[in-house]
């Protein structure tokens, strides 16, 4: 079985040694195992808990709907009275103008960068937030409050916005957009 010093296995040598090592798994080595196993067996099973009891569902009538709407404020004579003032008060946007192009956004997203004045024409100089730059004069309108401007200075620009009061109607009021650093 030696040739050239080396060994040469033959195909009878390798299912004797495997027979050879599985018979060391055979003895008492996991004698302990089996007790446990054993042991467990012979236990007396546990007591399962019964399922709990299912609740019958209860139908229920919602019989509230002639009353008011808990998602509206309620209202009072005298709140309906302001509603009404509020709403005659002669306040309004005029919807039916073409909207200016800094209209489209909001007055905090607009950053006054300087002036410029020729034959005492004074022009506002707007920077956007996405980058663009404007030229406005007073009575242009900016922001999406129906913002008119005012007046413009070295240092600020005027508005007056108006805005919905909550009521139905609207109000007016001021606003500025300050030079930026």
């Amino acid at each position: 079985m030696v040739a050239g010093g080396r060994w040469r296995w033959t195909p009878l040598l390798a299912p004797a040694l495997l027979a050879a090592a599985l018979g060391g798994c055979a003895g008492e080595e996991h004698g302990d195992l089996r007790a446990y196993v054993e042991e467990v067996r012979a236990r007396s099973p546990g007591r399962i808990d019964p399922l709990p009891e299912i609740k019958v569902y209860e139908t229920y009538t919602y019989a509230a709907q002639d009353l008011r709407d808990p998602f509206e404020k309620p209202t009072t004579r005298e709140q309906e009275q302001e509603q009404q003032q509020a709403a005659s008060s002669g306040i309004s946007p005029e919807i039916g103008r073409v909207r200016e192009l800094l209209e489209e956004y909001p007055l905090d997203s607009l950053r006054m960068v300087g002036t410029l004045e020729r034959n005492e024409k004074v022009w506002a100089i707007i920077k956007a937030n996405d980058g663009t730059v404007h030229r406005v004069v007073a009575g242009n309108f900016m922001g999406q409050n129906h913002g008119r401007i005012l007046q413009i200075s070295d240092t600020q620009i005027a508005l007056r916005e108006i805005i919905p009061d909550g009521q139905g109607g609207w109000r007016e009021r001021d606003a500025a957009l300050v030079l930026g650093e």
